[in-house]
């Protein structure tokens, strides 16, 4: 076949024979970007919205447990950090009644909606902690109370028809309650925290500050934070667990200045200047909670409930929960932890 045919011949045979030469294609040097103005709008950040919405759905659990002697507030502070009457029913008794010999464990669930989010929160109590002449080992009830929640969700995880939604009744967070001494910490602080900080996040509060001045409450809480520096006691968020330079500089500013959080607790309100404020009256005024010149109650709320519930939640399931879960395996020959109706059936059928 000649090469000289013209391009332009209108043979329709020849035109089907000789396809009309095409340039090459270019081999790119280097992947070329996808231009997205170019191919149009993908709809990727709408994967937020609809994490958003499964959530939403499905609500969220937390679980907080409060620590500390009689009288220091405990279900007072937790009833104002939700707005709500949580604890009420799970630390009340009779007045004629005596304070618990030991420890009790009591917890209550509450339902909290804001928003259109729902929240599961349970509060765990701890009546009968440190009030007696002997409190030896007295954190021991807790510790295991903590272990058996941990064991409880590891036992739904290994069933080979496991829920799709394992109910989650592990403690995400611990506040443990200081007395306001304005001294140092007592030998049971420190032995508790000592023991507790490697299976909770411990949070510590220095209870109803208003009884110290601001000279007394600043010196108390740079003693604590030497006392538990010195002790290598690790309270949440522990520095280990930073996981990049914002949250290191964030979490050095609250493990430096804020812990431990000096705070006032109080469901009564009040009129000072016009507005309802929650507050405690005094002879000398009114000590507003949620005032920061007042007390640090606004920072803890900020941290446990707007900046760090998730994390708390995290480090709880990836650290905590795993350290016990590795234990639990490795100490069972890394099967499965044997169910209590497992054990049960084969002692009735030797």
């Amino acid at each position: 076949m000649s090469k000289g045919l013209p391009e332009t011949r209108t043979d329709t045979a020849m035109s089907e024979l000789v396809p009309e030469p095409r340039p090459k294609p270019a081999v790119p040097m280097k992947p070329v970007s996808i231009n997205s103005n170019l191919l149009g709008y993908i709809g990727i950040d709408t994967i937020i919205e609809q994490m958003r919405k499964k959530t939403m759905k499905t609500g969220f659990d937390f679980n907080i447990m409060v620590v500390g002697q009689s009288g220091l507030g405990k279900s007072t502070l937790v009833n104002t950090l939700f707005k709500s009457q949580v604890s009420r029913k799970a630390s009340s008794w009779n007045r004629e009644e005596k304070i618990p010999k030991t420890v009790e464990i009591k917890a209550i669930g509450h339902v909290i909606e804001e928003g259109g989010v729902k929240m599961k929160l349970t509060v765990i109590d701890t009546p009968g902690f440190g009030d007696q002449i002997n409190n030896e080992n007295c954190w021991e009830p807790i510790e295991k109370y903590i272990n058996e929640q941990y064991e409880k969700f590891l036992k739904e995880e290994v069933n080979i028809a496991r829920k799709k939604r394992i109910p989650d009744t592990r403690v995400h967070c611990c506040l443990y309650f200081i007395s306001p001494t304005g001294h140092s910490l007592r030998p049971l602080d420190l032995e508790f925290m000592k023991h507790l900080s490697k299976v909770v996040n411990i949070i510590p509060v220095i209870a109803k500050a208003d009884t110290m001045t601001l000279e007394e409450k600043s010196e108390f809480k740079q003693r604590v934070r030497k006392e538990l520096e010195v002790n290598g006691i690790e309270f949440y968020p522990q520095k280990e667990f930073d996981e990049d330079l914002e949250d290191k500089t964030e979490n050095d500013k609250i493990r430096q200045e804020s812990m431990p959080f000096a705070v006032v607790g109080s469901d009564k309100e009040y009129q000072v200047n016009g507005k309802r404020v929650l507050g405690r009256k005094t002879p000398w005024g009114i000590i507003e909670v949620e005032n920061l010149n007042h007390c640090e109650f606004a920072l803890l709320r900020d941290f446990v409930i707007r900046t760090h519930l998730q994390d708390l939640k995290e480090v709880t399931h990836n650290i905590h929960y795993e350290t016990y879960r590795a234990k639990r395996l490795n100490d069972n020959g890394g099967l499965p932890p044997v169910s209590v109706d497992t054990e049960e059936s084969h002692e009735s059928n030797p």
